[in-house]
């Protein structure tokens, strides 16, 4: 099974059904297929080959479906990135992953042609709107609507996506998932919730995360769903989608639920479309569960699931038990156990590390085969999250092993903002942690000392870091202290300086 075989059997099975809702336009799945073709005939006409690697710096939107499937129909390789890089960043994760074309947005690129200038591999870049710095992706396509499109060899075990994803080593590494990986997800996923063509499904999420470009796209597509796009996040345009294309499924983070309420606590009886939400991307505090099914009139399914594994591994069920506070059994062809630190199983109810083994676990870090193998010790994949298994097999996540902040749905690894608070001329130390936070879950805050005689305000810090990071990753707040507590060995001992904090009134 291929990613492209669910375009073949959409437009096959239903060629006039809606597959996406974009900028108030229909796109049946038909059309869809032919979009994709046209796009990947114009790829293949400009040189792109079998085995290279397609950057994809796009919003939620039409454009990014061509892209992604494009890509795969070509037997090459997506590499999507978060629109809101520094080209710094994006210069990193291009290079790394070898990108030879990209498509960007009007928007992102400046930041693309800068990351371009020490990028000699990056041949080609195609932009949504028609600009005289690049070529458009919508004239390529209608260039090449009826050219012949070569079908190169590819097997499921080819690498479809590299997907970077944040840990505690300083720089992003980039998961590999193939065919293989990402369809065998998808039924994993259809195996648990039960989507049918009848089903309208809110892509806000964005779709170069995974969560979003596997619920949201590839599970729409294989359903036969409609997938509504929304280029980002507005409570208010989120509830009007929900009524005006009866949204019958919401996935999100559990930040986008906490505004949806902030902004409409009442049930108006308008979102009675609704038949599931689904949540995750980080933990959902129980407390919100009942509001949101009240408020929605639809249930809550809390879910999990790390990047290297397609993402999904577990979610609670729309038919059974539905238990708050975890995040359900593991999917249909996904095993979940608990091992302690010495890599035992351990018995239900016993805290440990969660480790995950199935058909959807990545093939490895790209260019990192220690970090595979670190990653992979038994032949399991070890998510760095604590938490424990109940005797009905349902999984909670207590804890993360791992430093990671999730702010509003988005991972930050503290050692690069750490890094660049360091480059700062008057910044002797730091140290970056998550702190609760109402509305994104956590806060990116950094905790800074001082070199002996500089001085340096909050405002100035945080914009030093946005000017060479994006915004999210940026620290939105900044304590000065004078020392940061150390352990033994002379690193930081960030659960000392929370507790710290604590004790303050801070955290």
């Amino acid at each position: 099974m291929l990613l492209t075989d669910y375009l073949q059997q959409g437009a096959l099975l239903r060629p006039h059904h809606p597959a996406l809702f974009w900028q108030n336009q229909i796109i049946t799945f038909a059309e869809l297929q032919q979009q994709v073709h046209s796009l990947a005939a114009g790829l293949a006409a400009l040189g792109f080959q079998p085995g290279e690697r397609l950057g994809i710096l796009l919003p939620n939107g039409a454009p990014f479906v061509w892209g992604y499937y494009a890509a795969a129909l070509l037997g090459g390789t997506v590499v999507p990135a978060n629109p809101a890089l520094k080209p710094a960043e994006l210069e990193y994760l291009w290079k790394d992953a070898g990108v030879s074309f990209a498509l960007a947005a009007a928007s992102t690129l400046p930041a693309a042609q800068a990351a371009r200038q020490n990028l000699p591999a990056l041949r080609h870049i195609l932009t949504d709107i028609p600009c005289s710095e690049a070529a458009s992706i919508s004239e390529t396509m209608h260039t090449y609507k009826n050219v012949h499109l070569p079908s190169p060899s590819v097997t499921d075990d080819h690498c479809a996506v590299i997907l970077y994803t944040s840990g505690t080593t300083g720089r992003p590494k980039g998961a590999m998932l193939s065919h293989k990986n990402l369809t065998r997800n998808v039924e994993q996923t259809l195996a648990r919730l039960p989507f049918t063509q009848n089903d309208a499904i809110l892509t806000v999420l964005p779709l170069f995360h995974a969560f979003a470009a596997t619920v949201c796209m590839n599970v729409a597509l294989a359903s036969g769903m409609t997938s509504v796009m929304l280029e980002s996040f507005s409570p208010a345009k989120v509830l009007e989608a929900i009524q005006t294309q009866k949204i019958t499924v919401l996935p999100a983070v559990p930040a986008m639920f906490q505004a949806l309420l902030a902004v409409s606590p009442h049930n108006t009886g308008v979102e009675n479309s609704l038949r599931m939400l689904v949540s995750g991307g980080a933990p959902l505090p129980v407390s919100l569960i009942s509001l949101l099914e009240e408020r929605f009139n639809a249930p809550v399914l809390e879910g999990d699931g790390p990047t290297e594994c397609s993402p999904v591994t577990s979610v609670n069920p729309l038919e059974g038990p539905r238990k708050p506070g975890t995040v359900g059994p593991a999917l249909p062809g996904v095993e979940i156990e608990i091992w302690s630190e010495e890599g035992n199983p351990l018995h239900s109810g016993e805290t440990g590390e969660i480790v995950v083994r199935g058909d959807n676990v990545m093939l490895g870090y790209l260019n990192l085969p220690e970090a595979t193998a670190e990653a992979m010790q038994g032949g399991w994949y070890h998510t760095g999250d604590i938490g424990t298994k109940d005797t009905d097999g349902y999984v909670a996540i207590l804890d993360r092993k791992k430093d990671m902040i999730i702010t509003s749905g988005l991972n930050v690894y503290p050692r690069e903002v750490e890094e660049t608070l360091r480059s700062h001329p008057a910044v002797l130390d730091a140290a970056v942690i998550g702190l609760a936070d109402g509305m994104r879950g956590e806060m990116v805050t950094a905790v800074v000392v001082l070199r002996q005689g500089a001085e340096a305000k909050e405002r100035e810090i945080v914009q030093f870091c946005r000017a060479r990071m994006a915004d999210y990753k940026a620290p939105r707040r900044v304590l000065f202290r004078t020392a940061l507590p150390l352990g033994g060995t002379g690193k930081v001992v960030k659960r000392l300086l929370k507790k710290e904090l604590e004790m303050e009134g801070i955290a």
